[in-house]
């Protein structure tokens, strides 16, 4: 037994996740759970001298940081930042390899997010073994992968689409870049992208689990060896099987815990209205104005994360006059909130990770998309899981009446009452999922196998 132990911990994983809190979060959760079952993990993460540090609150996974400071001229010049972002990290990750070999800890495989395919050649470079991530639904990569073989045609020249495994689409519940093609060309290009030395990969790990996506995830086994490992959260949330595992442990921001919980503690049960787009999507100021007067005229109380930079697009006083009913704070614990009895609803943007939250939380949706794969993820969310609504868009806003409508429809009446119970069926299986012997554990069972084979 002593041996063996030995052996796992001289098997030394690297994880590259993209430098977003929905990308950090379920490939620190993996990481957690492969330091769980011995081997040794280092999450690679980029710092700036110049900034506050990363908060951090973890042991078993160790961390590396790049230290580096984007420079742009504009900081929400997406096209700049990803540039940069690949520049830094293809400069700086044979470096880190080669720093843990020294320290004598070499790296046997590095785990990349998919979407940074060039980290593969890298890996493949030095002798060691690659592992790609999608931290997005095996729905969206499918919907990607065909563009990527041309089978899909962009601009589109259909008003529906039909692809192996997923539904019968529209276009407004195709991911954005499909959608509206020439937005973002250098994250287009990344993301379709993902699959184009995907057969050279060791491993191919999904963020989902199999009887969410059944129909896709067995479509997509019949082209690659693709293990689901998800849903990625914190153990106590599922199965409870890590022990103290009740954060990720990475902060972007600086969250308001104490203010947030307290507020909650003060609401009844499943009463509050919980709403938050993430940590990159910015509302113009006339959709800011809508959804601020959609939350004023329901009947529900309400949680709204407003980041500081969005905060001034705020109607005048509109916090002092939903004191009573609302608070609004630039960032909150959200795995915390959204597990707090007092939640009824989530209106998301429907990012994977914020999605998966819910699902496995049992908290029902509204779902308010914004662009990338959140379209494709709201329309699951309504006619697949049948969890949550998704908010219809008039002539590119969502009215403050359509708002109103749809927290009624989750909170509210028989079709409220059918979400709750499909929510909370989904939770069970979510758990069922990572639980021991569950699907997602038995594919991260037998990938440590192999590395310890190995």
């Amino acid at each position: 037994m002593e041996k063996a132990k030995q052996r796992a911990n001289g098997t030394h994983i690297l994880v590259l996740p993209i430098p977003a809190q929905g990308h950090i979060n379920p490939m620190l959760q993996f990481s957690k759970r492969l330091a769980s079952k011995g081997l040794r993990v280092t999450l690679v993460t980029i710092s700036s001298k110049t900034h506050e540090p990363i908060e951090t609150q973890l042991s078993m996974v160790n961390i590396e940081p790049i230290y580096a400071t984007y420079e742009g001229a504009d900081e929400t010049d997406l096209e700049s930042a990803i540039q940069w972002l690949q520049t830094i990290l293809s400069q700086n990750l044979p470096d880190v390899i080669s720093k843990q070999e020294r320290n004598g800890y070499p790296i046997c495989c590095l785990v990349y997010d998919a979407i940074m395919t060039w980290a593969l050649d890298i890996a493949k470079g030095l002798g060691i073994a690659g592992a790609s991530f999608f931290t997005q639904a095996c729905a969206v990569g499918t919907v990607y992968y065909n563009v990527q073989q041309k089978l899909l045609r962009v601009p589109l020249e259909e008003d529906r689409v039909l692809l192996p495994g997923l539904p019968l689409l529209e276009p407004h519940d195709l991911p954005s870049f499909i959608n509206h093609p020439g937005s973002y060309p250098s994250l287009s290009k990344m993301v379709v992208g993902s699959f184009s030395n995907i057969t050279d990969a060791d491993w191919i790990f999904c963020n989902t689990f199999d009887c969410l996506e059944p129909e896709v995830v067995s479509w997509m086994r019949t082209k690659w060896p693709i293990r689901t490992i998800g849903p990625t959260l914190p153990s106590m949330y599922l199965e409870k099987r890590l022990e103290d595992d009740r954060d990720y442990g990475i902060n972007l921001f600086k969250p308001n815990n104490d203010t947030c919980i307290k507020w909650l503690d003060s609401k009844k049960a499943c009463t509050v209205v919980y709403v938050s787009f993430g940590s990159v999507a910015n509302l113009g100021e006339k959709q800011m104005e809508e959804l601020a007067l959609g939350l004023k005229r329901s009947k529900t109380s309400f949680l709204w994360v407003v980041r500081e930079s969005e905060i001034q697009k705020l109607p005048s006083n509109f916090e002092e006059q939903t004191s009573e009913k609302g608070l609004v704070v630039n960032w909150c614990p959200q795995l915390q909130v959204l597990a707090h009895r007092a939640i009824g609803c989530f209106m998301t943007h429907c990012g994977w990770n914020s999605t998966l939250e819910a699902l496995s939380l049992g908290v029902p949706m509204v779902a308010m998309p914004q662009w990338t794969d959140q379209l494709t993820n709201a329309k699951f969310v309504e006619d697949e899981w049948k969890v949550g609504v998704r908010v219809k868009v008039d002539q590119g806003i969502v009215t403050k009446e359509e708002i109103e409508r749809c927290i009624a429809q989750v909170m509210e009446g028989e079709r409220g009452n059918e979400i709750k119970r499909n929510s909370m069926r989904w939770r069970e299986l979510a758990k069922e999922a990572v639980d021991e012997g569950g699907s997602s554990d038995k594919n991260i069972e037998e990938f440590v196998a192999a590395l310890l084979c190995k």
